[in-house]
């Protein structure tokens, strides 16, 4: 099969497969339904994608590793902690913007097979305890108030996750349903966060 049309029907069958998953989760999803959304039929899909569990990771993985690619690189590199952390927070707040259905997407299959997600997640070279090191380190170096790292990593996730997951509600609430006033202040809020964040724990005010 010649390469270049085996990546473009690789593609259209994992954006399908996008499409159906975020639409219909793991359970309710059916690959007859994934192969008409990208306009193939099964065998061929099958072919690409032995069973449903192997293109649902190869769909988790796509979208994870666009979060932040490179993530153990760039904790490692040599950029002041301050400054990895703004980023980390603007590039995630920008990821979840262009993809505001991730979260309700994740909560869903948290909620039906948490120890699957969490292989997924691993299988993409992501180790919460890389992040904690770094973290303790910071504090080691009396550089940041000493706390638990977890509560300092849950926080960043909650507080950029939250206004997302719960858009349909708080557009409705906050912004008298005007999308583009809700949508402002989405965007106004990666610096609102990263100050935040960056108050909260370091022992002077950062910038």
């Amino acid at each position: 099969m010649n390469k270049l049309k085996k990546d473009t029907t690789e593609d259209k069958i994992l954006e399908a497969a996008q499409t159906v998953f975020i639409q219909k989760g793991m359970d309710g999803a059916r690959m007859q339904e994934i192969a008409n959304e990208a306009g193939i039929n099964k065998a061929l899909l099958h072919y690409y994608f032995r069973s449903k569990q192997k293109l649902f990771e190869a769909i988790f993985k796509k979208v994870f590793n666009q979060v932040f690619p490179g993530l153990e690189t760039f904790i490692h590199s040599e950029l002041p902690f301050d400054k990895k952390l703004s980023i980390f927070i603007e590039k995630y707040i920008d990821f979840l913007l262009k993809n505001p259905f991730i979260p309700s997407f994740i909560l869903k299959e948290i909620h039906r097979d948490p120890k699957f997600l969490a292989s997924v997640i691993q299988s993409t070279g992501v180790n919460p305890k890389e992040v904690f090191y770094m973290l303790e380190k910071e504090m080691e170096a009396g550089k940041i108030k000493k706390m638990d790292p977890k509560d300092l990593l849950i926080n960043i996730l909650a507080l950029s996750i939250f206004p997302v997951a719960a858009k349909p509600l708080m557009e409705i609430m906050f912004c008298e349903n005007d999308k583009e006033a809700y949508r402002n202040f989405l965007v106004k809020r990666k610096e609102s966060v990263r100050q935040f964040i960056l108050d909260s724990i370091f022992k002077e005010k950062a910038g």
